[in-house]
């Protein structure tokens, strides 16, 4: 019988708090005695290639081609019992439909934050860049996005709402679906 890890997909724009959650949410599932790895968008790309500095990276298809190798080895891992938390813009259906329709324990968050508070926490200066004229194909602006129509958590922007209590909302979400 094969004992499958779970894939915590954590999904929103640029800035949404995707990369903070995720660590919060791996530091609680390892208090736990979960086997976790996280697995950061940023890194990722740095790992598979994808410069900034290109902006032909960021098309359409090269991200969905990207996201797809995230999924993958998303996949691979899980079918080693590995459980993984991975935090990613990859906005794209047919991303959430394959992950959904290939990978066992596949458990989908979106995290949807309204533009004007993005624009605040531009600590990459992705919009402010954008609104300059010095950056193309940013995710949500002019380069369309496919919201999550089937996810499994939408975590809605609330200002008093901590990082804290989001993972361990996450953490017993998961503890529920293992045990």
């Amino acid at each position: 019988m094969n004992s499958y890890g779970q894939v915590i997909w954590i999904t929103g724009l640029s800035g949404a708090g995707k990369s903070t959650l995720g660590k919060e949410l791996v530091t609680y599932l390892r208090k736990e005695c979960f086997t976790v790895i996280m697995l950061d968008g940023d890194e990722l790309r740095e790992i598979f290639g994808v410069s900034e500095i290109n902006e032909q990276n960021y098309s359409r298809q090269n991200r969905l081609a990207i996201a797809m190798k995230y999924s993958k080895l998303c996949k691979i891992l899980a079918n080693q019992g590995i459980n993984v938390v991975i935090a990613t813009i990859s906005l794209f259906k047919e991303i959430h439909l394959w992950n959904r329709s290939s990978i066992p324990g596949y458990y989908e968050v979106y995290i949807k934050v309204p533009l004007s508070v993005l624009r605040t926490r531009d600590s990459k200066k992705i919009y402010h860049r954008y609104d300059t004229g010095q950056l193309k194909n940013v995710a949500g602006l002019d380069l369309t996005i496919d919201e999550p129509s089937n996810a499994d958590l939408v975590l809605e922007y609330q200002p008093n709402i901590s990082v804290k209590h989001l993972a361990k909302k996450l953490t017993k979400t998961i503890r529920r679906r293992t045990s």
